[in-house]
């Protein structure tokens, strides 16, 4: 597990930006049983391509015309327990950190996994999120 203190600035570039931080599995549940309409998830890492690629693609897609109602964040290595509690949600994709998800009306309904995300451009995890909020929200 990871320090608070080392983590706390790349949290906060999301949580800066609207998103819950979700750092137990009641808030998890709490979240996902009142879920109406639609919630992104960011799973957030301390890895170069959370930094580099995950947590600034899904802050450029915010800027499209369609977003998620809601937007939440767990963050591995750091919230064991929310993290282990989102990814039941996630399934039937295996672990995977960073990662982001798109649910409608609480079915996951697009995900990023990061084998989606390492290598690529936040740009292009942003137009990809994108594509998918146009068809979602």
């Amino acid at each position: 597990m990871y320090p608070l203190e080392l983590v706390a600035p790349m949290n906060q570039e999301l949580t800066d930006h609207g998103f819950q931080n979700l750092d137990n599995s009641e808030q998890v549940d709490q979240l996902m049983a009142d879920q109406k309409g639609t919630l992104l998830v960011v799973v957030n890492s301390v890895c170069g391509c959370a930094a580099a690629n995950a947590r600034p693609g899904a802050k450029m897609a915010l800027q499209n015309d369609k977003k998620p109602d809601n937007t939440a964040t767990v963050f591995a290595g750091v919230y064991k327990e929310a993290t282990e509690k989102m990814r039941e949600y996630l399934l039937p994709y295996p672990p995977s950190s960073p990662a982001i998800a798109l649910f409608q009306d609480g079915k996951l309904v697009h995900f990023l996994e990061r084998h989606h995300i390492e290598g690529r451009s936040a740009e292009i995890i942003a137009q990809n999120l994108k594509m998918a909020f146009d068809r979602y929200c």
